[in-house]
């Protein structure tokens, strides 16, 4: 199953550096126009996008855990949220982009609750092993 995720998270990486390439270069996209349709669709994309990477990004690290000033942090979750740090703040540089603090609340948010349901996920695989070996 690891494979797979790590396959999976890297492919919804990349889509999300398309995205990216998209916005920068200001491309019309449909994914974009479907987004202006949604009310605050900008910002529940961004929550979602990167919540949903940080989820995979800690289910394919395994769930791993670095300390930061003695608290628990997961790998995943500190990657994407540097990724999303140097992306949001690189669009001031940008032409075609607007650096914008509610997509970077957006994105923050969705980190932190997509790092919940991890940190939920792998309390529920960590039961589901024990389980599995006490039989």
């Amino acid at each position: 199953m690891n494979k797979f995720v790590t396959f999976l998270a890297a492919g919804f990486f990349c889509f999300i550096l398309w995205v990216i390439y998209l916005a920068n270069t200001g491309q019309p996209n449909v994914l974009f126009q479907l987004v202006k349709m949604i009310p605050y669709g900008d910002k529940v994309g961004h929550l979602l996008l990167f919540g949903t990477l940080t989820l995979l990004a800690n289910l394919a690290l395994g769930f791993r855990v670095l300390s930061v000033n003695r608290l628990p942090l997961y790998w995943g979750t500190a990657l994407v949220t540097v990724f999303v740090a140097i992306e949001e703040l690189s669009q001031h540089f940008i032409p075609s982009r607007t650096l914008d603090m509610l997509d970077f609340i957006a994105d923050i948010i969705g980190i932190l609750l997509f790092t919940g349901l991890s940190k939920l996920l792998a309390n529920h695989l960590r039961g589901s092993a024990t389980d599995n070996r006490a039989h």
